[in-house]
This record gives structure tokens, C-alpha cells and sequence, in this order.
């Protein structure tokens, strides 16, 4: 996978992560981030320059398709467990992984787990990578068969 590609897929989460934090609504988050965030040098940290069309089609797929996407996520929890009870990142890594395992045929199943999962180790030790694994496989089976 691209950095460019892998870029996009941190942001992404990042974007979802904001949105549900302060709600802010769709057109406006992605503009502040084509302006601000992706390829931007931020606290003199340079962000890696990012897919910029793939980086919309995750947040906008995930934005439109969240209530499907989240019944598949909470559906594949361990039982009791609802996806309220997600870490507000780890809820983004999952909408965004499963976005791309049910409308991104074109990718291969192994290749979206394993940048998610890259994605989860920014945010989290190893444990909180073995349930974006196991989440996130269950789904792609639930998913792509």
C-alpha cells in the first residue's frame, strides 16, 4: 500500500474522530482537512502527504453508511458489549475499516485489516490491536464471505 493511501486511512479516522466529537458536519471537516491537515506541517511535525480522493471516500462513505456499518461492528462484539462502550478512536478505526471492507472490493481484505491495524497502533498497545483484528475479521467474513 501507498503511503499516500495509508496517510489517507489516518486521517480519515482522525476526521471521524472530530466529527463525532464536536459534530461537526461533513462539508466543512473535510475542507478544514484538504486545508489544513493532510500533507500540513503541524508543531513542526509534516504529516505524510495524503490520497486525498480516498481520504473523502472513507469519512463520506463512513458518514453516510454509519448506522449499517455500526449494527455490523456491534454485531460482531463480544456479547454485552455495546459500540457506545468503544474508545471513541478504536469506534473510528472499526467504522472505517468495515466501511472499506463492504464498498472497496477493489482493495484486498488483508490489505485493509493490516493498515488498520497500523492505524490502531498509533492510538493503542497491543491488546486494542488484537480486537481491531478480531473485529475486523469477523466483519470482512460477514462481508465478503
Amino acid at each position: 500500500m501507498s503511503r499516500a493511501r495509508s496517510a489517507a486511512r489516518l486521517a480519515a479516522v482522525q476526521a471521524l474522530y472530530q466529527q463525532e466529537m464536536e459534530g461537526t458536519p461533513l462539508a466543512p471537516l473535510l475542507h478544514e482537512f484538504h486545508l489544513h491537515r493532510l500533507g500540513a506541517t503541524i508543531e513542526d511535525e509534516t504529516y505524510a502527504e495524503a490520497e486525498v480522493d480516498f481520504f473523502n471516500d472513507v469519512v463520506k462513505g463512513v458518514d453516510a453508511r454509519r448506522e449499517e456499518i455500526d449494527a455490523l461492528i456491534a454485531a460482531n462484539l463480544a456479547e454485552g458489549w455495546a459500540i457506545e462502550r468503544l474508545d471513541r478512536p478504536l469506534r473510528q478505526i472499526l467504522r472505517a475499516g468495515a466501511y472499506e471492507l463492504l464498498a472497496r472490493a477493489d482493495i484486498p481484505t488483508g490489505s485493509i485489516i493490516n493498515e488498520y491495524l497500523d492505524v490502531a497502533h498509533a492510538f493503542y498497545d497491543k491488546k486494542e490491536k488484537g480486537f481491531v483484528n478480531g473485529v475486523l475479521d469477523s466483519i470482512a467474513r460477514a462481508a465478503r464471505g
